[in-house]
């Protein structure tokens, strides 16, 4: 998976462990560090790789660690328009770029909903984590469901109308996931916790842990608090 490897017209290459890869027709921005098994760290709406800076100081001296901007964020393309199956074929299509395989893939709320997605698209994601995400929009609480869409009026971002208008994902989707998987949020999360409960409850084999004390990005955000949490849980052998 060395940068070097890649084609010519797949990856504009900037350093070993900096590039933009092509992917369905845009650059997406991806950086990678550490060595071992891949684990792929996908932010939330609005931000970028970056508030991964503290965590994968940690993981990385385990795990190669893949931190890309999805489609329309950070330094990738921007996107007139925003759908979170886009970014998760994204995700797929990066990780055959790259030839990751056995990949343990860790995703923030909408970087948890493109996680879930990309796990029903591909056997490559072997360990699935995600935390603070949701399966429609009504999973959201509301206050924030009325912040948003007063956002969007006033500011038009397409990153916003998609929270506003999706995710659609139901019971039967979240059955075809085979990776083993750990449900995450915080007690105090701006997802509601009985929407968080049903994605633990739909994969199969899921575990489901409420974090108390913790908001939504509380202890991941410029954080090793999820450092911690996805080593304990990767390195805990799949009984059963």
């Amino acid at each position: 998976m060395a940068a070097e490897a890649l084609p010519a017209a797949e990856a504009d290459i900037v350093s070993e462990n900096r590039m933009y890869i092509e992917v369905n027709d845009r650059k997406i921005w991806v950086e990678i560090c550490g060595e071992g098994r891949p684990l792929i760290l996908l932010h939330g709406n609005g931000e970028d790789h970056t508030i991964f800076d503290k965590a994968a100081e940690v993981l990385k001296q385990e795990y190669t660690c893949v931190l890309p901007d999805t489609r329309g964020h950070g330094k990738s393309d921007p996107c007139a328009v925003l759908h979170y199956a886009d970014m998760a074929d994204d995700v797929v299509k990066m990780m055959e770029i790259l030839d990751l395989r056995d990949v343990c893939l860790y995703g923030f709320s909408d970087g948890g909903i493109v996680g879930l997605l990309a796990s029903m698209r591909t056997d490559r994601i072997t360990d699935l984590v995600v935390s603070g995400a949701n399966l429609t929009p009504k999973g959201v609480k509301l206050f924030l469901r009325i912040i948003m869409w007063v956002m969007y009026k006033l500011k038009k971002d397409p990153k916003i109308r998609l929270m506003l208008e999706e995710p659609q994902i139901t019971s039967e989707d979240l059955s075809m996931i085979r990776a083993r998987t750990l449900v995450l949020a915080g007690s105090k999360d701006l997802v509601r916790e009985t929407e968080t409960r049903q994605i633990a409850e739909g994969i199969p084999g899921a575990e489901l842990r409420i974090l108390n004390g913790e908001g939504h990005g509380s202890y991941i955000v410029h954080s090793e608090k999820i450092a911690q949490i996805l080593r304990q849980f990767l390195n805990t052998q799949k009984t059963g």
